[in-house]
């Protein structure tokens, strides 16, 4: 609805409640009362109405004992259910099961969303993986291939805070990193052999038991709207020149859109 001038006529208080829950969203973990209030500028028991409600809904959950709150299922769901409708998903999702039957591996859709690469499509192989993950999932930037395809083509605005996060993390733990250093130059090496493979992949040492391959489908501009990741149990499957990453690597470059000369 919009006034005589043409301007959206919104009810205020939906407003402002929508802001603590864009503030959420925005944010890399669950936040306390406190914290909420200061960043929206609103007393912790008017900030304690709206998640409230929010909970009520399902679009923010409390966490036990610290009593944070953070984005909640329903939230998960409006955001799946968007991301659905994008067509660059739908048009790279079409061909997932024929992918996932010609390899024999499942196959995973991802974009990148919630601050790190989140699977939107799930097509199981015809032998099963053990495995946690699942729709909504979000995979580690440097130690997941669908990661690691964001990383190579990906845009830097939205790649660089979270590589800084999970890099100060990693410096802690370097055992977990056995191809690259953790460092930022490190990263960058990473990235450009990836871009030269054309394909990220790992092994079982970061997913015990599993391997996967995963490549980008790209715009116009060279980036990645999506990746589609390859899970299976064999190391041979992921190697280069494999017929499964070649069946991946075709299908990613069909999905691509092909930048024209001009």
């Amino acid at each position: 609805m919009s006034d005589e001038n043409g301007h959206g006529q919104g009810l205020k208080s939906l407003d402002t409640a929508l802001g603590v829950l864009a503030h959420l969203a925005e944010q890399g973990g669950p936040q306390s009362l406190s914290e909420i209030g200061r960043a929206c500028n609103m007393p912790p028991s008017k900030v304690h109405r709206y998640l409230a409600s929010f909970v009520n809904a399902g679009l923010v959950q409390q966490q036990g004992r610290s009593g944070r709150y953070d984005l909640g299922p329903g939230a998960l769901q409006i955001g799946l259910a968007a991301l659905a409708r994008h067509d660059f998903v739908n048009s790279a999702a079409d061909g997932l099961p024929e992918l996932s039957a010609n390899t024999g591996m499942t196959v995973l859709l991802s974009v990148w969303a919630n601050q790190g690469a989140t699977v939107v499509r799930w097509e199981r192989g015809a032998a099963p993986t053990d495995t946690s993950m699942g729709l909504g999932t979000t995979l580690p930037l440097l130690t997941s291939a669908t990661g690691r395809v964001f990383l190579a083509w990906g845009p830097l605005h939205a790649i660089e805070p979270e590589r800084d996060t999970q890099l100060r993390r990693l410096t802690r733990q370097p055992n977990l990193l056995l191809d690259m250093e953790p460092t930022k130059a490190g990263v960058a090496a990473l990235a450009e052999r990836t871009r030269a493979r054309k394909f990220a992949s790992v092994e079982g040492r970061f997913i015990p038991g599993l391997v996967a391959a995963a490549a980008p489908i790209l715009d116009w501009q060279n980036e990645a709207q999506a990746a589609v990741t390859l899970v299976g149990t064999d190391p041979a499957a992921i190697a280069p020149g494999s017929a499964q990453t070649e069946m991946l690597l075709d299908y990613c470059a069909e999905k691509s859109v092909v930048r024209t000369a001009v």
